[in-house]
């Protein structure tokens, strides 16, 4: 069943984090390993080749009439490295950080947007860390954020990544879509 509220992300990415200390960890949740589903398949591909980075997907949800339009702007991985690594987090080896930049603006209507509207495909799905440390990428995507009509955010959501393993892809999935969208990942 739809919802009807558009979430967005996929990684949507803006600063809700002017009271956080630049030095200092967030409280930490209770996940002990990267939110990567390894018996999750492969997401099928849209049925047009991937977007570029840099390119604006824009869709309409049929039930509101909203309208939002989406930019993947970025991807970087291994080239921050706050206090407490990926494999300090999780307690897994070999992982990384990496962080995708992503702006979204509403077009029409009133919504939302949400960091984990979004995830990295490789040989298995990754989904958002659910981690923020202040010493992360800025601009942050938010977590949560209400839009009208005009609003546009833009940051970055961290995922924790095999460190020898680029994603192939980014996948954009709102409840309001039948498929992802997709957006391929540059080669390093």
């Amino acid at each position: 069943m739809r919802t009807r509220t558009v979430t967005t992300d996929a990684v949507l990415l803006l600063a809700l984090t002017a009271c956080r200390s630049d030095n200092e960890p967030d409280a930490k949740p209770s996940p002990s390993k990267p939110a990567t589903q390894k018996n999750t398949p492969k997401a099928a591909p849209s049925p047009d080749k991937p977007h570029t980075f840099g390119q604006t997907f824009t869709f309409t949800d049929d039930i509101d009439g909203v309208t939002m339009a989406i930019t993947v702007l970025g991807y970087e991985q291994g080239t921050f490295h706050p206090q407490t690594s990926a494999d300090q987090e999780f307690g897994t080896t070999r992982y990384t950080w990496a962080a995708l930049e992503i702006k979204a603006c509403l077009k029409k209507g009133t919504s939302g947007v949400t960091r984990y509207s979004g995830a990295l495909a490789h040989a298995a799905r990754t989904e958002p860390s659910t981690m923020t440390y202040g010493d992360f990428p800025k601009t942050e995507y938010p977590y949560e954020a209400k839009m009208r009509t005009g609003d546009c955010v833009r940051g970055k959501t961290v995922f924790a990544v095999p460190a020898k393993q680029r994603p192939e892809r980014v996948l954009y999935m709102p409840e309001v879509l039948d498929m992802p969208e997709e957006w391929a990942v540059p080669k390093a």
